[in-house]
C-alpha cells in the first residue's frame, strides 16, 4: 500500500459537473497548496488560487486551511478538524477519497454546490518530502 505521510504540493486541479463537463479550475488556473501528514496521525492543508490579480469576471480568491488527526485506510482519508479557515467545519470530519498516480496524489472531496451545479473536484499533488 501506499503511504500518504511526507509533504506534498498541489500541482493542478480538475473539476467536472454531475454531466462530466469540465468546470472551472478550483484555486484557479496556478493553484498553490502545501499540505503533510505526519506518521503520528496528523496534518495541515492550505489552499489557495495562486493568482496575484483576479479578472473583472471573478470576485473569490479561493483559500482553504485545516487541520487535524487523520486516518488513511486503503483509498480514504479521514480527518478530524481540530482548525480551519472555515469554522463550519471545526468539529467535523472531511473525508478525501485517495488515488496514487505513479508518484502523485489525487484527492476526491466530495461533491459540492458550486455556481448553481454540483461540482465534482480533484485535487493532484506531488510529494515533496518524506
Amino acid at each position: 500500500m501506499k503511504q500518504i505521510t511526507g509533504t506534498w504540493r498541489l500541482v493542478r486541479t480538475r473539476a467536472k459537473n454531475d454531466a462530466g463537463e469540465v468546470m472551472h479550475a478550483p484555486y484557479g488556473p496556478k493553484p498553490m497548496g502545501l499540505a503533510t501528514f505526519t506518521s503520528y496521525g496528523r496534518m495541515i492543508a492550505v489552499l489557495c488560487d495562486g493568482r496575484t490579480t483576479l479578472p473583472v469576471d471573478e470576485v473569490d480568491r479561493e483559500f482553504n486551511a485545516y487541520s487535524g488527526n487523520y486516518t488513511f485506510y486503503g483509498d480514504t482519508l479521514t480527518t478530524r478538524v481540530d482548525a480551519a479557515s472555515d469554522m463550519t467545519r471545526l468539529g467535523g470530519e472531511q473525508v478525501r477519497y485517495v488515488h496514487f498516480e505513479r508518484d502523485g496524489l489525487v484527492l476526491y472531496p466530495p461533491p459540492r454546490p458550486w455556481k448553481n451545479m454540483i461540482q465534482h473536484r480533484e485535487l493532484i499533488w506531488e510529494r515533496i518530502a518524506t
